[in-house]
């Protein structure tokens, strides 16, 4: 191996490092918690399952009602907004120094955010936000 192939290979003794400590503390904090298991006090009540704070008693897998998944897609149509708007409001003043895409910048938002707005009053219009029914 010559001095450069050398040199590239060394660059890569971080991220072994990175690995081996990695490695080493989800194994070390393994075997800690496997050495620390077998003294402690162990009862029925510290054994059984524990679910978000609710007795597991009943069928694992419960049906959740449709509005559940429409406040979901409604919260992601939402979140997607704000990850276009961010980056748009960021280079929003370059733009405006450039005559040509003046226009075209603010008229290309005002479109996404009208084409949201929409979509947000044909949501409280279905009662989509509305909790009680």
């Amino acid at each position: 191996m010559d001095n450069s192939q050398t040199s590239q290979l060394a660059q890569y003794i971080p991220i072994l490092f990175l690995l081996a400590a990695a490695v080493g503390f989800a194994g070390g904090t393994l075997l800690v918690s496997i050495l620390l298991g077998k003294y402690a006090k162990s009862s029925k009540a510290k054994d059984a399952a524990y679910e978000c704070g609710k007795d597991p008693i009943g069928d694992g897998s419960s049906r959740f009602s449709v509005k559940f998944y429409l406040v979901a897609m409604l919260f992601i149509l939402f979140d997607i907004e704000v990850v276009f708007m961010y980056p748009w409001a960021v280079v929003y003043r370059d733009m405006l120094a450039e005559h040509a895409t003046r226009n075209l910048a603010l008229g290309s938002m005002v479109s996404f955010l009208g084409i949201l707005f929409a979509g947000y009053i044909y949501a409280v219009k279905k009662k989509a936000l509305d909790w009680k029914t």
